[in-house]
């Protein structure tokens, strides 16, 4: 199964992106694969032995979002240039999101700009953070402050290697996955109240569907000028909550979960969702136990950190709202006592 991302911008290679059909890989030149422990002890050999190139180097990078930073992009360069890599040389990000995320990174600075693949192994990063080409790493400031936009030259997508996954971290991927949905496909959002994404067909086609959507979006608008944006419903709140909490007691599909029922309480306050859609949204989100709470302990704080998000501009805060099921709004117009009210109403909720 193949899902083509085609730029309306010629300047911009297009590429594929390929689901389940990762086979023998053979290059040319020096490549440097970027992993993690955890990922390299369950899936390296099988990736190894589809993998053949002229000089090959493994980079293992810790793991978990604390290490999506300068120090780690330090390591990886370190490593790139005490094997001489060079402008024609190839990275491959072998691992979820941060690995992905770092790798492409390092991919657009090395020698200004080098080739990259993507070979996810979350079901997060399959379906959202290995497509479109955002690279980046996290500070002191908030999360993927610093990064650029470069594409790979291709992905792989493999369902095999989500059989390993931790179910909160299958659960992290569906939450990117009810998000594209909720946005974008309201035929997508009731076939997945309908749909058993734990069963493996349903899976696919949900990762097919999301894959899809993604593309379809990031070849509009690459540099998230207009539309793509609409990708961050409930990233707003969720990068904020992952700032506060030093991106150890959430992972970033559980941040963001809580972040959509933030922005559906935001669009219900706005008159653009019921209460039923609301609903049925969270009871979607609950079946794979994700977390939609979150208390507050200093409103006017969180808010203003709203204010280091990319969105925002010339001090307006731009939010991603939920028009319905299957549209959107994006808002940078709305009133700071109405965001504070609704703060104020998600941090006293109890589940």
């Amino acid at each position: 199964m193949r899902v083509d991302i085609n730029f309306k911008d010629n300047a911009i290679d297009d590429y594929t992106v390929f689901i389940d059909e990762l086979k023998d890989l053979k290059f040319d030149r020096k490549v440097a694969i970027v992993t993690n422990p955890k990922v390299a002890g369950l899936h390296l050999q099988t990736f190894l032995s589809k993998i053949e190139a002229k000089e090959l180097y493994i980079i293992t990078v810790a793991d978990g979002e604390s290490y999506k930073n300068q120090a780690s992009v330090d390591f990886i360069l370190e490593n790139l240039f005490n094997h001489r890599l060079d402008r024609k040389s190839l990275l491959i990000a072998f691992g979820g999101g941060v690995v992905g995320d770092m790798t492409g990174y390092v991919a657009s600075i090395f020698q200004r700009g080098i080739d990259f693949m993507q070979i996810p192994t979350t079901l997060l990063s399959q379906v959202d953070a290995s497509v479109g080409g955002k690279t980046g790493i996290n500070n002191t400031y908030g999360k993927n402050l610093i990064g650029a936009f470069h594409q790979p030259q291709a992905v792989y997508i493999e369902s095999d290697f989500l059989s390993t996954l931790p179910s909160r971290e299958f659960a992290a991927g569906v939450a990117e996955i009810v998000k594209m949905a909720v946005t974008f496909d309201k035929a997508f959002f009731v076939w997945l109240t309908k749909a058993n994404l734990h069963k493996k067909e349903d899976l696919q086609e949900a990762v097919k569907r999301s894959v899809e959507t993604k593309a379809r979006v990031v070849a509009l608008d690459e540099k998230e000028q207009g539309i793509r944006a609409v990708l961050n419903y409930g990233h707003t709140f969720a990068h904020v909550i992952e700032n506060e909490t030093k991106y150890a007691r959430y992972l970033h599909g559980e941040a963001v979960a809580i972040g959509m029922h933030m922005a559906n309480t935001l669009a219900l306050r706005l008159g653009l969702q019921s209460k039923e859609e609301v609903e049925a949204i969270e009871s979607l989100l609950a079946r794979y136990d994700l977390p939609t709470r979150y208390a507050i302990e200093n409103i006017e704080r969180f808010y203003d950190g709203f204010f280091l998000d990319k969105k925002t501009f010339n001090s307006k805060i731009k939010f991603i709202v939920p028009e319905s099921i299957g549209g959107y709004q994006i808002r940078d117009d709305i009133d700071k006592a109405l965001v504070l009210d609704v703060l104020d109403t998600c941090s006293k909720e109890r589940d």
